[in-house]
């Protein structure tokens, strides 16, 4: 593809756009053999991993970015339907490259590619996502006579055994428990990781639908969270869970009806993690609470403050051998976990600590509520780089 007609959708950690006119099969096609070009370049493993979301443009957009990925003589593995964690999974367990088709929890005309090395190592601006951009655009070599093979496999049954793995809830007390999935790809992973369990579960929104007919999948803005905290009520629930589009991400409700603070399960976390490693490092970024910190070295382990971007985050963890980060936008990266975030690692965690206490969930986080939180303030802007620019100025 050209430059003139390439659209600037390259974002800090992924690619989104609106489809039909930005994200189009042709360009995805360009992204997927630039793609291949920069995994040849970096000397990684030969076959691709590709996931999807629910999004009816995702299919034929993963068939495209496929197809380019196969012109250059690379191989794909595509595994279907999956959440963005089970993507990661994929690349972890595999130690291979992966793609994910999502715009996690954006409006519906949107969609977007996430992309991440052997061992679901991420990929933004500053990790080679503009080298991949500039392949796009200056258009990358497409050999068709050496064409990669495209093979199909199922995952979550392995993914479920992992999560499984890294949180025991064999033993938890009955619990009642509201899940809104937004119509979102936790409607599709949730039956498998919650099935069988202690719990009573009432589903809402599991429908796999890309239009988001009941509200956006965005638990961050708490209009999407009023009809889960209705239905805890309701049901008199023990907890609610909230995930975003892609279910990457977990938002908790109370027995209260009352939205959780994501530093309050940071911190709660934390504890729990600290008690299996003894003395090791946590993560939590800029905008969490101070109680995160205070809990951290209060369990005797050390506290690392890092920028806000999950990029940073993976990075810091590597470095320092960190075992656990937490974000107050709702995103919890796990070492056992590729250092890859998590939303169903974060409500295992949860209703294990939940089901093994006596008491509310509530009860359960008033320790770690020490100070007042604002919640996360979002502005949207025109320009994100002139309006970045600016700042820098002053």
């Amino acid at each position: 593809m050209g430059s003139n007609v390439i659209p600037n959708i390259f974002k800090a950690y992924d690619v989104r756009g609106l489809v039909g006119t930005e994200l189009t099969p042709d360009f995805a096609f360009a992204t997927g053999a630039a793609f291949a070009r920069f995994i040849i370049q970096e000397r990684e493993p030969g076959t691709i991993v590709v996931g999807e979301d629910m999004r009816p443009s995702s299919p034929q957009l993963a068939d495209a970015f496929s197809a380019g990925v196969t012109s250059l003589g690379l191989d794909v593995i595509r595994i279907g339907l999956a959440s963005t964690d089970m993507l990661y999974f994929a690349a972890g367990k595999l130690n291979m490259p992966g793609a994910m088709f999502t715009a996690s929890h954006n409006p519906a005309e949107y969609n977007g590619i996430k992309l991440c090395l052997s061992g679901a190592r991420p990929i933004g601006k500053e990790s080679g996502l503009v080298t991949i951009e500039n392949f796009v655009r200056s258009g990358s070599p497409v050999s068709f006579g050496n064409v990669g093979k495209e093979s199909e496999r199922n995952l979550l049954a392995d993914y479920v055994q992992h999560l499984h793995m890294l949180v025991d809830v064999s033993d938890i007390r009955k619990l009642k428990i509201v899940i809104d999935a937004g119509n979102g790809m936790a409607g599709y992973t949730a039956p498998a990781i919650f099935e069988g369990l202690n719990l009573e579960i009432i589903p809402m929104y599991f429908e796999l639908d890309g239009s988001f007919p009941n509200h956006e999948a965005n638990p961050i803005d708490a209009k999407n969270l009023k009809d889960l905290q209705k239905a805890v009520k309701k049901h008199g629930a023990d907890i609610g869970l909230a995930f975003d589009g892609d279910a990457d991400r977990c938002f908790l409700v109370d027995e209260n009806g009352e939205t959780v603070n994501p530093s309050d399960l940071t911190a709660l976390i934390a504890e729990r993690e600290l008690k299996k490693h003894p003395g090791s490092s946590i993560i939590f970024n800029l905008i969490s609470s101070r109680s995160v910190a205070e809990v951290i070295e209060e369990n005797g382990g050390t506290a690392l403050r890092s920028r806000v971007g999950h990029s940073y985050i993976k990075a810091m963890m590597a470095q320092s051998g960190a075992i656990f980060g937490g974000e107050h936008s709702g995103h919890f990266y796990f070492k056992d976990f590729w250092r890859a975030d998590s939303g169903a690692l974060a409500a295992l965690h949860a209703i294990s600590a939940l089901g093994t206490s006596k008491g509310s969930l509530s009860k359960l986080l008033k320790p770690y509520q020490r100070y007042f939180s604002s919640g996360e303030i979002n502005s949207e802007v025109k320009d994100a780089q002139k309006s970045m620019s600016i700042i820098e100025q002053k």
